[in-house]
């Protein structure tokens, strides 16, 4: 698609920096109020979450020190991504490392500044070339029974090792203070890489962990692969791919690393979509030479068309709560705008009207879709495209990101609705393209990787 950046005209220095530092503060403001209006109790303010601390793990040998720190760093790095906590800082929590229930001195956590609500904290030691941890969760606030949670933890001595045993400790802290809902830090992202230029260009879906770690190539494929989506049982990747005989859906099993087949109908088809079923796949195809909504099997077989008129229909995702409704990108009035409708094509309801609309993304629960959005499409319009969520009962949207110039693509909703990912540009260029990871209120924005990776997409699970 089309992309517009256009620059404010400039002010002077002083007048400019005031007005600044003034727009930030209301936009800030306003972010946050708009938000709180339309997720509720989904993201809560900073003064409204638990109170966690992290106590270092206590080395029980020697030469551990490398798979310590991977350890500590990264459980405290996924209790402060999880958007649910206020994390105590390691600059005011006791220098003291507690490896049992017998070392944990509650009356050390709980006085301020630290004033912890919960500490978790436990030990870390190499037995047999095997990696031990034992680690625990206390209720400060309850010195009777403080114990929350206890686990133990056997894995290969490794540094990755350590980082998956932080993950699914903090997936379980998380799981009990988060309201019984799991926790995203084992969860992986899929995205399309590009190397090359010009001619030369490749691009490839690759895998990363939630947090940007551990980035690596899934397709070999030599050829321009795009808009990976994970199937439900994190099995296969199908994806689009670009060829000289057209564009193709393409399909990738992850338990054997090969491509397996895809039947299609003719014409070019992009743009697929799984069922939460795992059994479906919708895409977009143009047999006649206009794209519509079909529906198949996973290998393709029993294709249907489910929408039918003149215009571009694109983008088709799945509600995932339910699997009976898909929402899709149309340019059968002019300008892509955002729909819904039926999984057998009725009831079709038109949710945007105005701008340019691109790549719908449901919440898991079903409530919201984000989108990107560029409300002020049009040569000469100001600014760029940005990130939006609309509550799907009242159709009432929030902006989400508000970066002027900057564009904002491909949002993906985490498992457990409460961050979002998306590619954007800092400076509106195709080829500057990053990954980028909020809460789904927008805040807490941080970018996973350099420039050169877009359309991005969350695993269930």
């Amino acid at each position: 698609m089309d992309r517009f950046p256009h620059p404010p005209t400039p002010l002077p220095k002083l007048r400019r920096s005031v007005l600044l530092l003034l727009l930030f503060a209301c936009s800030s403001l306003l972010v946050r109020l708009q938000a709180q209006d339309i997720f509720g109790e989904a993201n809560k303010a900073p003064g409204d979450r638990t109170r966690v601390a992290v106590a270092g793990f206590k080395p029980a040998a020697t030469g551990t020190d490398t798979l310590k720190t991977t350890f500590d760093t990264t459980l405290y790095n996924d209790l402060s991504n999880a958007g649910i906590f206020d994390m105590v800082s390691k600059s005011i929590a006791p220098p003291i490392t507690p490896g049992s229930p017998a070392e944990m001195k509650l009356d050390q956590w709980s006085p301020a500044p630290v004033a912890a609500a919960m500490v978790a904290f436990g030990s870390l030691g190499v037995t047999g070339g095997k990696l031990v941890i034992n680690g625990y969760l206390f209720d400060v606030k309850n010195p009777q029974y403080p114990q929350i949670l206890a686990q133990q933890y056997n894995e290969d001595a490794t540094e990755d090792s350590a980082r998956q045993v932080a993950h699914r400790f903090a997936d379980q802290i998380i799981l009990r203070l988060g309201g019984g809902i799991p926790g995203i830090c084992e969860t992986k992202i899929y995205y399309v890489h590009a190397s090359g230029s010009g001619l030369k260009m490749t691009k490839e879906i690759w895998e990363m962990d939630y947090d940007g770690a551990n980035q690596h190539p899934i397709t070999h494929l030599g050829k321009i692969a795009l808009s990976p989506r994970i199937s439900p049982d994190n099995n296969r990747l199908a994806f689009s791919t670009l060829d000289t005989d057209g564009n193709k859906i393409g399909m990738y099993s992850l338990l054997t690393s090969k491509i397996i087949g895809f039947r299609t109908v003719a014409g070019s088809t992009i743009t697929p979509a799984w069922a939460p079923s795992g059994n479906e796949i919708a895409y977009s195809a143009a047999p006649g030479g206009d794209f519509d909504i079909w529906v198949s099997d996973v290998n393709g077989s029993l294709p249907r068309k489910i929408t039918n008129f003149k215009g571009p229909d694109m983008s088709p995702v799945y509600n995932p709560r339910t699997g009976s409704q898909i929402a899709w990108i149309s340019g059968r009035t002019g300008l892509p705008q955002l729909y819904i409708m039926e999984s057998d094509g009725s009831g079709v309801q038109q949710l945007t009207d105005g701008g340019y609309v691109s790549a719908p993304s449901w919440s898991p629960n079903g409530q919201f879709l984000a989108f990107g959005w560029n409300r002020k499409y049009g040569p000469g319009a100001p600014g760029g495209q940005d990130i939006y969520v609309m509550e799907i009962a009242t159709k009432k949207w929030t902006q989400i990101t508000h970066d002027t110039g900057q564009q904002g693509d491909f949002p993906s909703w985490s498992p457990d609705g409460r961050h979002i990912v998306y590619a954007g540009s800092p400076d509106g260029r195709v080829d500057h393209m990053r990954i980028y990871s909020m809460l789904a209120d927008g805040t807490e924005r941080k970018p996973l990787t350099g420039p050169g990776n877009d359309m991005p997409n969350w695993s269930w699970k």
